[in-house]
């Protein structure tokens, strides 16, 4: 059959599996936007900003495991999904962002809302693409999302000039070729022998783990080895937080069970997780005393942050299938049992007075396992983080790498459009406000979204740091804005509470889930309630701080 580009276009969407897209029109994709009118088969969500929407197929494409899609105009439009872009990329996310441009022979010239978006993404892209030929529209689409949910996943831009979207071209339908990782091949001979030698080991969940959907056997793994496990913030809910072995969040902000048996820990096992400064802190102690081991998919990423004793480069469900044909269970129920005590310990003495772990604590009373958690960046995320139990895979939506305020409320549209399920948004009054405008979507879709609003009239996390470690020179984190977040959830056509006592916590949330569209609470907490344990940056596991 012979077709225009756009309409090439729309067809190799739905032939890649693809059901909703997130975006924004503009005079570059109006004939994109006309093929997707006259179809009539994919659902649009219309956001309020370019840049929500690249965060809403992020959330999309983290809570359902698909590859996430957004579509831009040329110019600001496509220089919008910038930010977006670079979230998916640093946490390793499939995403396939189609951006509109002015015609082929207009390139280049200083045209009306032209930029090189191919050149502006070409750090933060796995690939990305100009179609300057419309025969070779359909085997780019197919090989960008090939390329962004295969080997290690992220993001694909494929940019697409004005008279290729309208150009005739014939266009024949191909089933979808998907990603199939191979068997281990290397010798793991080396791997099995640490493994076996090792009397205390700990294994990190990092994000890999998720983005290889290996829970399973990463908790046969664990269970083979009887080895404790404790997770990256990307790697939260890999491994179940219900489960005994299961020792918390690891790195700057993680428990203080999790790093006393990092201290303790002879072997270091790795999976899927880079080693970020935010989890090893002071690099050249990260392996004093340890023997590291490294599973990874991704080669650039075997001894970048931490040289290894042992690594596997290889997808790790195809990597712990390997193990467990080779490892028999060994008995280290005194190191489990040691480490046991370390978690009780900490549920004894740790500090649980504050606010946000009243209230995220409270609201573990309305949601399951399978609810998704978007959170924005900074102080709620980590509370989050320490406070809510995760115990499947893709309930926790965070910006990880990249440390993105304004990614929460895009996220959590985006997660709550491809799970269908109730919502929560946690997020603090400086992330919020970056992106507010996206309550306006979350409306217009009447989305099940709660969103818990930690109202502490500054940014928070960088008022820690003032406090602790610039002398409390409080530059510029006291908002002092005179947001009436009630009210203007009301003017989006949300509903609104307030929540400003701890007796209220309960009666307000219940209010909060038992409405069908979104609403969101006004969670009035501390100014100076602090995100602890936490370990000064570039310090090691012995110099965490659990109490000021």
């Amino acid at each position: 059959m012979t077709l225009t580009g756009a309409e090439i276009l729309i067809r190799c969407l739905k032939e890649q599996g693809v059901d909703t897209v997130f975006g924004y029109p503009g005079g570059c994709v109006l004939d994109i936007y006309d093929a997707l009118y006259r179809d009539g088969t994919l659902r649009h969500i219309l956001t309020a900003h370019e840049q929500g929407a690249a965060h809403a197929a992020d959330g999309y494409a983290r809570a359902t495991g698909k590859t996430g899609v957004c579509f831009a105009t040329s110019g600001p439009g496509a220089t919008n999904l910038v930010t977006g872009i670079a979230t998916a990329y640093m946490d390793s996310v499939p995403l396939v962002a189609i951006t509109g441009n002015v015609t082929v022979s207009n390139l280049g010239r200083d045209s009306f809302q032209e930029v090189d978006i191919a050149g502006i993404t070409m750090p933060i892209t796995k690939h990305n693409y100009i179609v300057k030929d419309v025969r070779d529209l359909a085997p780019t689409i197919r090989e960008a999302f090939y390329i962004a949910g295969s080997g290690r996943k992220g993001p694909v831009l494929i940019d697409i000039p004005k008279n290729i979207q309208t150009e005739l071209c014939d266009f024949e339908e191909q089933p979808k070729v998907g990603y199939r990782p191979k068997p281990v091949t290397a010798d793991l001979s080396g791997v099995i022998a640490a493994l076996k030698k090792a009397r205390r080991p700990l294994i990190i969940a990092g994000g890999g783990c998720i983005g290889s959907d290996a829970t399973e056997n990463l908790i046969a793994f664990a269970k083979r080895m009887q080895a404790p496990v404790v997770a990256t913030l990307m790697g939260l809910g890999a491994y179940p937080a219900s489960d005994s072995q299961f020792l918390g969040l690891v790195g700057m902000h993680g428990t203080d069970a999790a790093a006393k048996a990092f201290r303790r820990a002879d072997t270091i096992i790795a999976c899927g997780m880079r080693f970020s400064d935010r989890v090893a802190g002071n690099r050249e102690k990260f392996r004093e005393g340890k023997t590291v081991l490294q599973f990874d998919i991704d080669a650039a990423e075997i001894d970048k942050n931490v040289p290894t004793d042992f690594s596997v480069m290889a997808d790790l469900n195809e990597i712990f299938k390997a193990l467990l044909c080779e490892l028999n269970e060994t008995d280290r129920g005194e190191w489990l049992k040691e480490v046991s005590a370390y978690k009780e310990y900490e549920a004894a003495n740790g500090d649980f007075s504050i606010p946000a772990y009243k209230i995220l604590k409270g609201m573990a009373k309305f949601t399951n396992a399978d609810t998704p958690v978007a959170t924005d960046v900074g102080q709620h995320q980590m509370w989050a983080a320490q406070y809510c139990a995760f115990d499947k895979p893709r309930t926790f939506i965070s910006s990880g790498g990249l440390g993105t305020m304004g990614f929460g409320m895009g996220a959590a549209i985006g997660a709550c459009t491809g799970t269908g399920k109730q919502t929560v948004l946690v997020t603090g009054d400086g992330s919020f406000h970056m992106n507010l405008n996206e309550l306006c979507t979350a409306v217009s879709q009447n989305l099940p979204l709660v969103i818990l609003l930690m109202d502490n009239n500054a940014l928070g996390m960088v008022r820690q740091w003032q406090g602790l470690f610039y002398g409390k020179r409080y530059s510029q984190t006291t908002l002092d804005r005179k947001t009436d977040y009630i009210r203007l959830a009301e003017a989006f056509g949300a509903k609104g509470f307030l929540l400003e006592k701890e007796e209220d916590i309960e009666p307000v949330l219940q209010k909060a889930f038992r409405e069908k569209g979104p609403v969101l609470v006004d969670c009035k907490i501390g100014m100076d309630d602090k995100v602890l344990p936490m370990i000064p940056p570039g310090k090691s596991f012995d110099s965490i701080i659990t109490k000021l």
